[in-house]
């Protein structure tokens, strides 16, 4: 899967890949892999790369595949069911 918000971030505070593959301490062909979703970087990456662009791995990495609020709905129907018993 391709990390947009990492590309955005990147973009919205004007650092080129180049320059983040820099800070971080990979090639900037490192960079462009995980932007389009073909590589997967370790933990220990994730969290230079997360310091560099001043953001948090939760911002950058964790899929929001809509489940979160399937949860959620699904907990106040089973509470609502056990408060019913």
């Amino acid at each position: 899967m391709r990390n947009l918000k990492m590309k955005f971030r990147r973009i919205e505070l004007d650092i080129s890949q180049t320059k983040l593959a820099g800070k971080v301490g990979v090639t900037r062909q490192t960079i462009g892999l995980i932007e389009a979703g073909e590589f997967n970087p370790s933990l220990k990456l994730c969290i230079a790369i997360c310091r560099a662009l001043d953001t948090t791995l939760n911002d950058l990495f964790w899929e929001d595949d809509g489940n979160e609020e399937k949860q959620k709905q699904s907990g106040r129907k089973a509470g609502a069911d056990a408060a019913a018993d």
